[in-house]
């Protein structure tokens, strides 16, 4: 059997078990483990897994992840949510539309200390919703807008597919981190755009005006002041030297528990609950990671991934239409995988080759910035159809909405997505201005 014909079999074993709704962990583990076997033999595959699962697990940085998905359970189980949504639409209560914008602003402030796309969505709809019904927002606008902003969960951060890409490259995780902030804060502000030009030339979709909606007050202000500290204390930390990444996830964790017993928010149930998600979580994060691991292994073994480096490099492709190609390649790809199956399976495949490109920048400012182009790629497949997870998660909470409706109301926030991706494509000095000033 050809390495081509292997690699393909491999890829379709995936595909059949992803299609009879298998694990993507455990679908990856099989075809993995099929086309190890294959090629090498049962006891090189038993020796494999003998040592990758303590080789993996024995990361000091992969404790970051389970710190950061603590710290986002302690912030839903909080009532922080609530306080974040209330103050952004005191804030944006005058614009048409404020109510759609005011979910955005929560989003990213949720996303803040949360770092997960799906979390974001599923929490903010939770407040946001209701209101935005009461107040004559379409199903379309509602359900949209939360599906969107929720992304804003993993391009804001901390971000665990970031972390992800982080270890799997051997990259600095707070450059990658400040890298993230400014197209971050562009896709916020990209949203806000979107909404405000959509209620315009769509009628109907958002009430003329906001009535019943309290201004900006001392008490609001107040409310939202936890959350202010905690991300000046886990990012000034991170950034002023006084710890690492991963000790800022514990402090972050900590700081989010003691502002939820503050608001009183919290119970014993909910705070074994906190435990009890956060570790189902990791443990499915760390099973993808297995399964990738065996995956990455096996394709390796059939030296494809080596051969379509240099069958790409001989196309005398520009550096910037190769990763152009990549980012579409994940786009389809988002269509059947999740951002972190999608990462792990195919980061040991692409990074090698786009360090091999001339980009006229130094090696580790190609590394920060292509980590942020696939960060916002795979944001693309949480809302793009068929799939469109967040939408699901929204679309699922939203019972009278029907499923088209919901894809519909993400397609402003899409065409935005699309216009600032070619913006960071064509321009990485707009991903790495921050980068510069961290030592």
């Amino acid at each position: 059997m050809t390495p081509i014909t292997l690699t393909l079999l491999i890829f379709g074993l995936m595909l059949v078990f992803m299609a009879i709704r298998t694990p993507i962990a455990i679908a990856m583990f099989v075809a993995g483990a099929v086309g190890y076997v294959m090629q090498t033999g049962w006891l090189p595959l038993a020796n494999f897994l003998n040592t990758q699962a303590f080789a993996r697990f024995a990361s000091y940085d992969l404790s970051v992840i389970p710190l950061f998905i603590l710290m986002g359970h302690f912030a839903t189980q909080g009532g922080i949510s609530k306080a974040l949504f209330s103050f952004a639409a005191s804030v944006t209560r005058r614009f048409k539309g404020g109510l759609a914008m005011a979910a955005v602003l929560a989003c990213a402030a949720f996303g803040a200390i949360c770092g997960s796309s799906v979390a974001t969505s599923a929490t903010i709809t939770g407040v946001a919703l209701p209101e935005m019904k009461r107040h004559g927002y379409s199903g379309r606008l509602a359900t949209g807008t939360l599906a969107a902003g929720g992304t804003l969960g993993i391009l804001i951060p901390p971000s665990v597919p970031l972390v992800i890409y982080a270890i799997l490259t051997e990259q600095n995780i707070a450059k990658l981190f400040a890298a993230a902030m400014v197209p971050g804060i562009i896709a916020l502000v990209g949203y806000i755009i979107a909404i405000s030009v959509y209620v315009r030339v769509v009628p109907g979709q958002a009430p003329e005006n906001e009535s019943g909606i309290e201004p900006v007050s001392l008490k609001g202000s107040l409310a939202v002041l936890p959350i202010a500290i905690i991300f000046l204390l886990v990012f000034g930390g991170i950034y002023g030297g006084w710890f690492t990444p991963t000790e800022g996830a514990a402090v972050g964790a900590a700081a989010t528990f003691v502002a939820a017993l503050i608001k009183r928010e919290i119970t014993w149930d909910k705070f074994k609950q906190c435990f009890y998600a956060t570790a189902e979580s990791s443990a499915m994060i760390f099973l993808i990671f297995i399964g990738a691991d065996l995956m990455n292994a096996a394709l390796a073994l059939t030296q494809v991934p080596n051969q379509l480096a240099s069958v790409v490099g001989g196309w005398g492709l520009s550096p910037v239409m190769v990763v152009t190609a990549i980012m579409l390649f994940y786009v389809v790809l988002g269509a059947v995988m999740d951002e972190l199956s999608m990462l792990l399976l195919t980061i040991p495949i692409f990074f090698p080759m786009v360090m091999g490109l001339d980009f006229g920048m130094p090696k580790e400012s190609v590394a920060i910035w292509f980590g942020i182009m696939v960060l916002m790629t795979v944001s693309f497949g949480l809302l793009a159809p068929p799939v469109g997870l967040n939408v699901y998660v929204v679309n699922g909470l939203a019972k009278d909405v029907p499923i088209g409706e919901s894809y519909r109301g993400v397609m402003p926030c899409l065409a935005s997505d699309v216009i600032r991706a070619t913006v960071l494509l064509l321009f990485p000095g707009i991903s790495l201005w921050l980068v510069q000033y961290i030592g």
